[in-house]
């Protein structure tokens, strides 16, 4: 799966999907999709990123109290 850095604008590759919608997990292993050599991979924070068509994570991804 790939999301969208908020700041640059760069695509990243998500390594794990189950940590991407675990909303106690504030990080995610991802790597940068730029270029021609396979990046390596790093931790993201999830505030840091959106969908590539622009939109947000949906809360239940980000906040475990999203129930409240």
């Amino acid at each position: 799966m790939f999301l969208k850095d908020k700041a640059s604008g760069d695509l990243v590759e998500v390594l794990n999907t189950n940590t991407l919608a675990d909303p106690c997990r504030a990080e995610i292993q991802g790597r940068f999709h730029t270029g021609e050599e396979m990046q390596e991979p790093r931790k993201f924070t999830k505030a840091r990123l959106l969908f590539p068509s622009g939109e947000p994570l949906p809360r239940c991804w980000i906040d475990p109290h999203y129930r409240d």
